[in-house]
C-alpha cells in the first residue's frame, strides 16, 4: 500500500510539474525589464577603473579577465564621460565586471585635471557595487608623473578604494637570448631592479603590486596570459566575498583547450559568465520565483548569443527560444529529480542547479543558432542530448566551485 501511495503520489508530482512548465516562461517584457533590473541590484559587480596611459596594458588586462577576443574587447567599449570609456561584461543586462578605462592620460593634449575630476566624481557616486583602481605602467616607463599625481588625489579623495600597481610588458626587457617567459614570477635582475622603482615613485599609493605581461597569440610567447592567476588573486583579496567568489568562479571557466568552432568558443565564455551570475542570484533571496529570475537572464543571455550567430532577436523572440529549447530539457529533467523545488513548485532552485541550468540552455542556444547559421532545420533530439551531457558536466563544476 505504502508502496502504491509514493508511486501514486511521484507520478501526480511529476504530471503537476511538467504542466506547469510552460507557465515558467510565459515572462512579458516588463516583467523581464523589471526582474532584470533587480537582478543587477543582488548581482556581486565589481568595477575595475583602468587608469594608465596608452598601450600600458589595460585592454589586455580586460581580456584576461574575460577571455574574450581583442576584437571584442576594442568593439566593447563604449563613451562613458569625456575622458573615459566603458566595457560591461558579459552584457548591460548583468554586469559582473564592468571596466571603466581613462582616454588619452599622458598625452600632451589632455587635460589631467579633468580626468581627476571625472574619476573623481565616479568614485563619490554611490553605487552597490565594489570598486577597485588597476594603475597599469609599463616595465620600462619610467616618466610616471602625470600617473602619479593622478594616483595621489584619487587616494586623498577616496582612501577606501584599493589600488592595484599593475606593471605590464615585462619581456621587452628580458636578457638576451629569453624565448618564453620563466616560471612565475619573473627573477630577472632588471625587471626586479624597474619594479622597485615604479614601487618607490608609487609609494603610499597603492595596496599591492604585481608583475603581468600579457600578450597576443602571435607574439610567441607562453602563456599569453603570464601572471594571470596573480592578478585573480590580487583583485580577490581586495573585493568584498561575494565579488571575491565571483571573480574566481569566472576565471575557473576559462576555456583551456582549443575550440575548433570559433563561434562556439566565443560563445562559451559568455555562457560561463551568465552560469555564475545564475548560481549566485538562486543563493539570494529575490521577491520573484526562482524560475521567472532565470527566464529572465537567460533571455538576455539568448539574446546576446544570437546577436553572436548573426540573429538579432527582440526579449519576446529571444524568450520563444529558452521556452522552445528548456521546456524539452526540464521535462526531461523532472523524472531523475534535477530540480530542487523548497517548498512547492518551482520556488528555490539550488544554486549548483541554477549555473548548471543556464550552462546547459547556452549550449543548447549554440547549437539552435549553429544550425540557423548553417541553413538547416534546429533538431531538437540534437539539442537535448547536448544540454543533458552540458548539464552533467557544468553540475559537477559548480559542486567543485
Amino acid at each position: 500500500m505504502n508502496r502504491f501511495f509514493n508511486s501514486t503520489k511521484n507520478f501526480l508530482k511529476d504530471k503537476l510539474l511538467i504542466e506547469k512548465i510552460p507557465q515558467w516562461f510565459q515572462v512579458s517584457d516588463e516583467q523581464i525589464a523589471e526582474i532584470l533590473e533587480t537582478i543587477r541590484e543582488k548581482l556581486p559587480t565589481t568595477e575595475a577603473i583602468l587608469i594608465g596611459k596608452t598601450q600600458s596594458g589595460k585592454s589586455s588586462i580586460v581580456r584576461g579577465l574575460t577571455g574574450v577576443s581583442a576584437e571584442i574587447v576594442g568593439q566593447g567599449f563604449r563613451p562613458h564621460t569625456k575622458h573615459t570609456n566603458q566595457y560591461t561584461y558579459p552584457n548591460d543586462d548583468l554586469p559582473l565586471l564592468i571596466f571603466t578605462d581613462t582616454v588619452g592620460l599622458g598625452d600632451v593634449q589632455q587635460n589631467t585635471d579633468s580626468i581627476i575630476q571625472e574619476l573623481s566624481d565616479k568614485l563619490q557616486e554611490a553605487k552597490h557595487q565594489a570598486r577597485v583602481i588597476i594603475l597599469t605602467v609599463k616595465i620600462n616607463d619610467f616618466a610616471t608623473e602625470t600617473l602619479a599625481k593622478v594616483a595621489k588625489e584619487l587616494r586623498e579623495l577616496s582612501p577606501k578604494v584599493p589600488c592595484i600597481l599593475v606593471v605590464t610588458c615585462l619581456h621587452e626587457i628580458y636578457p638576451s637570448p629569453t624565448q618564453d617567459h620563466p616560471p612565475y614570477p619573473p627573477d630577472f635582475e632588471d625587471i626586479n631592479r624597474a619594479f622597485n622603482h615604479l614601487k618607490e615613485d608609487f609609494q603610499g599609493l597603492y595596496d599591492d603590486a604585481i608583475l603581468i605581461d600579457f600578450t597576443l597569440e602571435e607574439d610567441g610567447y607562453t602563456p599569453v596570459f603570464y601572471g594571470l592567476e596573480a592578478l585573480r588573486d590580487t583583485i580577490a583579496q581586495q573585493l568584498p566575498e561575494a565579488e571575491s567568489v565571483a571573480i574566481h568562479q569566472l576565471l575557473e571557466g576559462e576555456t583551456t583547450h582549443k575550440i575548433g568552432n570559433l563561434y562556439r568558443d566565443v560563445a562559451r565564455r559568455y555562457i560561463w559568465a551568465f552560469s555564475v551570475a545564475a548560481a549566485t542570484l538562486a543563493a539570494v533571496p529575490l521577491p520573484f520565483a526562482t524560475m521567472p529570475v532565470l527566464t529572465a537572464l537567460q533571455v538576455s543571455q539568448v539574446t546576446l548569443l544570437g546577436k553572436l550567430y548573426g540573429q538579432i532577436l527582440s526579449p519576446s523572440q529571444a524568450g520563444g527560444v529558452v521556452s522552445a529549447i528548456a521546456g524539452g530539457f526540464l521535462a526531461q529533467s523532472i523524472g531523475r529529480e534535477l530540480i530542487k523545488f523548497i517548498p512547492g513548485f518551482g520556488s528555490i532552485i539550488a544554486a549548483s542547479w541554477a549555473g548548471a541550468y543556464t550552462w546547459a540552455l547556452g549550449e543548447g542556444a549554440c547549437v539552435y543558432f549553429g544550425d540557423l547559421m548553417g541553413g538547416k532545420k534546429p533538431n531538437p533530439d540534437k539539442i537535448q542530448a547536448v544540454m543533458q551531457e552540458a548539464f552533467k558536466q557544468a553540475q559537477n563544476r559548480f559542486k567543485r566551485t
